[in-house]
């Protein structure tokens, strides 16, 4: 019994089972998300987080009665990593990158280091300068929504 879904959940094995979300939901809102945040749709920064905002907000809505946070925890990190890839590409040039980095408060020589780099952009996504520089608290002034904190929201 524990293998099998029901309207989007499945079910934990151990004693008190507890309510999650079935791995073939989360799989399809990755996709959802992935459409949202595909490259090469040459959607606006503002567009793109009010549409993720749109979708997530609803299914995080939904699937708010799972008894487990972690996947929401993971699916915030993912999608801001998304958002920061698409965000590099659309700065194109090594010179706007440099510049765009500067303008975010990051030293010029680092910015010359990481805004020159051949590194593809999912892996650029990843650094530790991008990582800082477009972290939680830039997304939030953007105006992309947390799924951890709508989750915690929706659950107390």
């Amino acid at each position: 019994p524990w293998k099998r879904k029901f309207l989007g959940f499945s079910f934990t094995d151990s004693k008190e089972p507890n309510v999650r979300i079935a791995k073939e939901s989360l799989k399809r809102m990755k996709k959802k998300v992935r459409e949202i945040t595909s490259r090469k749709m040459p959607y606006p920064m503002e567009y793109r987080i009010q549409k993720l905002n749109q979708y997530l907000l609803g299914w995080c809505g939904y699937f708010a009665l799972a008894d487990t946070k972690s996947p929401f925890r993971k699916l915030d990190g993912w999608i801001r990593r998304r958002l920061r890839m698409c965000l590099w590409k659309n700065w194109k040039t090594p010179k706007t990158r440099i510049r765009n980095l500067i303008k975010l408060g990051v030293p010029s020589w680092k910015a010359y280091e990481w805004g020159d780099s051949r590194k593809g952009y999912w892996r650029i996504s990843n650094s530790p300068i991008l990582h800082k520089t477009l972290g939680n608290s830039y997304w939030n002034d953007q105006g992309l929504k947390s799924l951890q904190e709508r989750y915690e929201f929706l659950r107390h």
